[in-house]
């Protein structure tokens, strides 16, 4: 058996200082950064999907980010696939490999082959299927699974409402569907040796506080404008799922004021980030750092740094 490549994972909630994390890490261990999420892939989805800018991409490498016409579809599997084949490609040149990004259904694929009986639920939604299946029929019920998952959509019968429903919140939760999901719940033992560093902090209203701030942020730099032309221009089932566009689409409607949508944004962008905590809690392996556990950002990088160094040398 051949030596399992060794990849530094940055992992963490929206807004807890991954992507300056991994470009130090990159720049002091030699370092290229595979971006590990599943919206900064995209063309054109710069200010929403908080993608590394130009000065960022010159102090590191970056892989795995804007390359896809935001209209096409890209699964999970096509996402491991890839950004394998860039693992390898960075480990044979004897570079380090630094992953990072907040998408843990894409981290985990990638880098342990999950299991996808794990998916987590969400029972507000599944209510609203319910009564969709109720009010509608359950045929309408199986065709909105159709559109988004045509394999499982065919292996289900229109009245077993369950399953439906649940193949549903399946691709509604992670952005894959339930029959990839299988295909991926096979997949064998990891090539990869992982350590994982988790930037978080204690007091969760200093991370919703960054959130908001970067929020507003996105704003100054023109996100109704980049949402705009996004949305004339046509986006996929997942793309156009990504939080900061979609809210914004009540104002373009005339359904909500500016100020309302803006707020919509900034809290579904908390909800956002608690799913990301509960998602990488569930992994005792991650070596978590607490913002406000250190004098200065610059401390707790050099912990980091510390995990690192004994890490590669091991």
């Amino acid at each position: 058996m051949s030596e399992k490549i060794k990849v530094v994972a940055v992992v963490g909630p929206t807004a807890s200082g991954k992507t300056g994390a991994a470009i130090h890490l990159a720049k002091r261990f030699g370092g290229e950064i595979v971006s590990v999420d599943s919206m900064q892939i995209y063309k054109y989805m710069d200010i929403g999907s908080a993608k590394p800018t130009a000065e960022e991409r010159k102090e590191a490498v970056h892989h795995m980010v804007d390359f896809l016409d935001p209209r096409e579809r890209f699964s999970v599997a096509q996402y491991v696939e890839a950004a394998g084949k860039v693992i390898k490609d960075i480990a044979s040149r004897g570079k380090t490999v630094i992953a990072v990004g907040g998408t843990g259904l894409y981290m985990d694929s990638l880098l342990d082959g999950i299991s996808f009986s794990e998916t987590s639920r969400d029972d507000e939604l599944r209510e609203e299927l319910k009564r969709y299946a109720d009010e509608n029929g359950n045929e309408s019920l199986l065709e909105m699974l159709r559109e988004i998952d045509a394999e499982s959509a065919e292996r289900l019968h229109p009245n077993n409402v369950g399953r439906v429903i649940r193949a549903i919140e399946i691709y509604r939760l992670t952005g894959v569907t339930m029959s990839e999901h299988i295909r991926r719940s096979k997949e064998s033992e990891s090539e990869y040796d992982v350590l994982r560093i988790g930037l978080d902090f204690r007091d969760r209203g200093k991370l919703y506080s960054r959130i908001d701030a970067r929020v507003d942020e996105m704003i100054e730099k023109g996100l109704l404008s980049e949402a705009r032309t996004l949305r004339e221009a046509g986006m996929s089932a997942t793309a156009s799922q990504a939080i900061g566009y979609k809210e914004l689409y009540a104002y373009m409607d005339g359904e909500k004021s500016f100020e309302e949508c803006v707020e919509d944004i900034k809290r579904e962008t908390r909800r956002y980030a608690k799913r990301q905590l509960t998602w990488y809690r569930r992994n005792k392996a991650v070596k978590w750092l607490y913002y406000d556990e250190y004098e200065s950002v610059q401390e707790l990088l050099s912990e980091a740094q510390g995990y690192v160094s004994e890490f590669l040398v091991d």
